[in-house]
């Protein structure tokens, strides 16, 4: 089968494709700089952007199943082109989605496919181990984490994972019309990461907790949005139930435990100076 890849240079996209590759699929990724995309041989990368319906037709055709994502650009705007995309996936011949949810709620996007006739599958991960790369920089040079609420817990879930529930949920029957809730194995809290890190990396790491306004103000100077920031204050401060509970999706779907996050860190070790 051949599989549409959207989002193919991110942190979920990229491993997707490696994943469908070494299975034996064909992939085409999509991605606005082919150039620079760097994806696996084999791989079919073609040009173009989710939000620009007129770069949509030939990036579908012939494809049998795609995984969508809900938003495009830097800013992540949730995309509003929603009837197109299905409109340019169903003439080109997919019958089979998933869609990387971004938010508790559904997308615009989301609905769209909801309500068609394709075999959909929407995949609901919680926080990104790879989110952990936000500190990598103070810990490579000062062996110090700078970050607020420190009690705050997450089930994380490693970017492969998340990747291999889409990947299985593409070409493989028994998913159809599921809304999987992706979790690591464990919950973690801020000084719970920390910890974690320094023992896998060897190193002593300090935690140097940050008031509430300090991090809104850095989160600002980075130039997140008032409303990305709301969202940043509920995931920390309260976070939902979802984001805080192990789920054995990874498991059911894959057949296999999900990763660690003490392997994630040893995977990742060069980015923290090791």
């Amino acid at each position: 089968m051949t599989v549409l890849v959207t989002g193919a240079t991110g942190n979920v996209g990229r491993p997707l494709v490696e994943q469908l590759l070494a299975a034996g699929h064909r992939v085409r990724a999509l991605t606005r700089d082919p150039a620079r995309a760097g994806l696996p041989e084999g791989t079919q990368v073609v040009a173009g952007n989710l939000a620009d319906s007129a770069t949509l037709e030939a990036a579908f055709d012939g494809v049998t199943a795609a995984h969508l994502i809900t938003f495009a650009g830097d800013d992540h705007a949730p995309l509003t082109n929603g009837e197109e995309i299905l409109a340019a996936a169903r003439r080109g011949g997919v019958r089979r989605v998933t869609v990387l949810k971004g938010d508790l709620t559904r997308s615009p996007l989301e609905e769209v496919i909801a309500a068609s006739d394709l075999e959909w599958t929407f995949v609901g991960p919680v926080e990104f181990m790879s989110n952990t790369l936000e500190w990598a920089g103070s810990i490579a040079e000062e062996g110090v984490v700078r970050d607020a609420f420190p009690d705050a817990r997450s089930a994380m879930v490693h970017d492969a994972d998340i990747a291999a529930v889409a990947a299985a949920a593409l070409t493989r029957d028994g998913h159809a019309g599921q809304e999987y809730v992706v979790t690591g194995p464990e919950v973690f809290t801020t000084r719970d990461k920390v910890r974690v890190l320094a023992e896998e990396l060897g190193r002593e790491i300090r935690f140097a907790e940050l008031s509430r306004d300090e991090i809104v103000a850095e989160w600002k100077s980075q130039g997140y949005s008032d409303d990305d920031v709301e969202f940043f204050l509920t995931m920390r401060l309260n976070t939902p139930e979802v984001g805080r509970t192990v789920t054995p999706t990874v498991e059911r779907v894959t057949g296999r435990p999900p990763r660690t996050f003490r392997q994630w860190i040893r995977e990742n070790a060069a980015a923290f100076g090791q």
